[in-house]
């Protein structure tokens, strides 16, 4: 079993900055990529950033550019920076771990914090 405990979010002025933490324990050693994903009103839930435990990163086209994806293994910590804001960021924002698993691979989620970007 994995836990994942997210912090960071809030209400930002569009043009703002926002770091996300989202802090992992239990099973840890069988975690492969961690990441983030958004979901906002009426929208499905989308992958934001991804990072693997070898530190390939992946983003959406729309946060090119503006997130940063990063990850401390030694703290098992992974970290969004979120800079030039946008409304359209609004989100509930949640936290991923991807479990090595026979067969495959499980995820994880966490609670999820909210990021309001106000125009």
């Amino acid at each position: 079993q994995v836990q994942l405990v997210e912090s960071g979010g809030g209400l930002v002025q569009a043009g703002g900055s926002l770091r996300l933490s989202c802090a992992a324990s239990g099973s840890i050693f069988s975690i492969d990529a961690m990441g983030w994903y958004r979901q906002a009103p009426g929208k499905q839930r989308e992958l934001v950033a991804a990072v693997t435990s070898g530190g390939s990163t992946n983003y959406v086209d729309s946060v090119k550019g503006r997130f940063t994806i990063s990850r401390d293994n030694a703290k098992n910590t992974v970290y969004l920076e979120m800079g030039s804001l946008k409304p359209e960021d609004t989100a509930v924002y949640y936290c991923n771990a991807q479990e090595v698993v026979v067969g495959g691979l499980f995820d994880y989620w966490g609670q999820g914090t909210q990021v309001t970007v106000s125009s």
